[in-house]
């Protein structure tokens, strides 16, 4: 029964409806890419995102939720037939082998690295492992040792009320201009940053991500999606355990992509039940 709910859950986090299909036009990468940039783009306004080989999809089904108030309620969404529809094939998707139940694990004081940054492990949900191996230049970044990334998770919730970067998380001369417009911000009150938010922290991504409600088994499910992130491309936020992959305003909807590829790749779905 693991393709179904894995199905819905996919649909719950992006807002499509995901079926079952012959061939997978959309990986797992264009997959964070869609959630991550659906985000972005409700943060600036836009009503609809364009994405190759999908078409226009529309991001009235976001939650214009403030972060700093409670989570939505749990809401059946917009009706089936005005979604986008995505097909994937779960042999091509889905890598099982990587499977892994945390639901009854308690890790306690144990403690786990991944790029030589604590890693907190998702106890008491349940990954769906993504098939990510090999779709990249190397499999580095998906180890354990010193050259892999860092473990961040996203939630459907999770924008730009955040909060703001801090000036002195990264090197002034990557991106002074982003860097100057941060530390003005602390002036205006202004408070959100501009990009992709993730966090290291399983219960901040619980807090703030997506529930739905089953039709395989009736039963309602947390979502959350579980990734790596390019600790080059990450910059810390005011707000503790917040991780922002910064997206400037002027580049193109390629380029948007391109850095959200280069910073974010997924490789776990995971699920929790109520």
């Amino acid at each position: 029964m693991a393709d179904p709910l894995c199905l819905e859950a996919l649909s719950a986090l992006s807002g499509c409806t995901v079926e079952r299909g012959a061939s997978t036009l959309t990986t797992p990468q264009d997959f964070v890419n869609i959630v991550a940039l659906k985000e972005y783009y409700k943060q600036e306004g836009f009503k609809t995102l364009e994405y190759p080989s999908i078409g226009s999809l529309s991001l009235d089904d976001l939650d214009g939720q403030d972060l700093y108030s409670a989570p939505p309620a749990l809401t059946e969404g917009p009706e089936e037939s005005h979604r986008t529809k995505l097909k994937i094939n779960p042999e091509d998707f889905f890598h099982p082998q990587y499977n892994y139940d945390f639901t009854n694990i308690k890790d306690g004081d144990k403690a786990f690295l991944r790029g030589g940054e604590p890693y907190i492990r998702p106890c008491g949900w349940k990954r769906f492992a993504l098939r990510v191996m090999k779709k990249y230049d190397d499999d580095l970044w998906l180890g354990t040792g010193k050259d892999a990334w860092p473990v961040s998770y996203h939630a459907k919730n999770m924008d730009g009320s955040l909060g703001v970067i801090l000036t002195h998380g990264g090197n002034p001369e990557d991106k002074p201009q982003f860097l100057d417009a941060a530390a003005a911000s602390l002036v205006t009150g202004e408070t959100r940053g501009q990009g992709v938010y993730s966090t290291p922290d399983i219960k901040m991504a619980e807090k703030y991500c997506r529930s739905f409600k089953s039709k395989v088994d009736e039963k309602t499910y947390k979502v959350v999606l579980q990734n790596r992130i390019n600790p080059e491309k990450r910059r810390k936020c005011q707000r503790e355990n917040t991780w922002l992959v910064y997206v400037p305003k002027d580049c193109s909807d390629v380029e948007k992509r391109a850095i959200v590829q280069e910073s974010i790749r997924p490789y776990g779905l995971l699920l929790k039940q109520v």
